[in-house]
């Protein structure tokens, strides 16, 4: 059995690679620029994703697709007309690629979309489920729902299986972005003006975890048609995430309080309002339904998680 993981060298699809490997899988990776590939890996460069990508020979004998690749959320957008690059890649490229591996026989189609369907926030204690009314609020969010959408109707049109999976911010070995940010300012003992925020709640998922979740995804007869919503299973208050974090690094976290009105007042100053509602907000989910159609639960603790991002953590 053959599985085609677009995005392969990525932060998500190199570590997916290696553990179909291991679970004694073929693999078979898409990327959008040639490198060496992985060990039991063979890698094939298919260029940019978008509507006129040719994967017909990167689907040569695969019976399974996870597709993983996207055009990414990013805080500071450079695009004029981000909603129209998020779509000719995340869902004019998503819709190209299934229409043909359902062409070319693919059973079954694993879609790596964002809990940013659902919404961007939930209030405390009341997390986002599977199944309710998508709500995306930016244009990453549109296009992983307008993908979606898509994937059903070939689907149905088809018969080729779809699963769509809704990950939170995923960390581990190798993460950017904002989380690397917090890692790097907690080994640096930069104090914190976050002592105050305890009563949010947010979900995260170990990259192992997602992984995990992925692979059984790939061949559980239940999992066919549905969507899944993948966390730790428990959710952590943004001072707790910071206290663990530093644990994990060896560094106790420095906060310190200040009053939620006054950082809120500062990012209003810097333009910045998301940064506070990030910091103060709660956005948890709900993986019951995960746990029960499959029969699946995280497979590593959110401090495991924590040390393994540390361990690779250079300043």
């Amino acid at each position: 059995m053959t599985v085609l993981v677009t995005g392969a060298n990525g932060f998500v699809g190199s570590t997916l690679c290696s553990k179909i490997a291991r679970d004694g899988m073929q693999t078979r990776g898409a990327v959008r620029l040639f490198s060496t590939g992985q060990r039991n890996t063979e890698t094939i460069d298919v260029g940019e994703v978008s509507s006129k990508t040719n994967w017909f020979s990167a689907l040569e004998n695969v019976q399974q697709v996870v597709h993983c690749a996207a055009r990414v959320h990013m805080v500071n957008e450079r695009s004029s007309t981000p909603l129209a690059a998020f779509r000719s890649v995340n869902v004019e490229g998503t819709a190209n690629l299934a229409r043909q591996a359902a062409a070319t026989g693919v059973r079954r189609f694993v879609f790596l979309s964002s809990v940013k369907v659902n919404g961007e926030f939930t209030e405390t204690g009341h997390p986002f489920t599977a199944d309710d009314v998508p709500a995306p609020e930016d244009p990453y969010g549109v296009s992983k729902l307008e993908a979606e959408q898509l994937l059903r109707q070939i689907a149905a049109e088809t018969g080729m299986e779809v699963v769509i999976i809704r990950p939170p911010l995923v960390y581990g070995p190798g993460v950017k972005a904002n989380f690397e940010s917090m890692m790097r300012w907690l080994a640096r003992g930069v104090p914190l003006p976050l002592a105050a925020v305890t009563e949010n709640r947010r979900s995260l998922v170990a990259l192992d975890n997602l992984v995990d979740l992925i692979v059984t995804c790939l061949n559980h007869p239940a999992a066919a048609n549905q969507t899944f919503l993948v966390s730790d299973g428990e959710d952590l208050s943004t001072a707790q995430l910071l206290k663990r974090m530093g644990a994990a690094l060896g560094r106790p976290a420095r906060l310190f309080y200040l009053p939620p009105t006054l950082l809120k007042l500062g990012a209003s100053v810097l333009n910045r309002p998301g940064i506070y509602q990030r910091l103060y907000g709660s956005l948890q989910l709900d993986i019951a339904k995960t746990r029960q159609l499959l029969g699946w639960t995280p497979t590593m603790s959110v401090d495991d998680g924590l040390r393994r991002a540390a361990e690779s953590f250079r300043l």
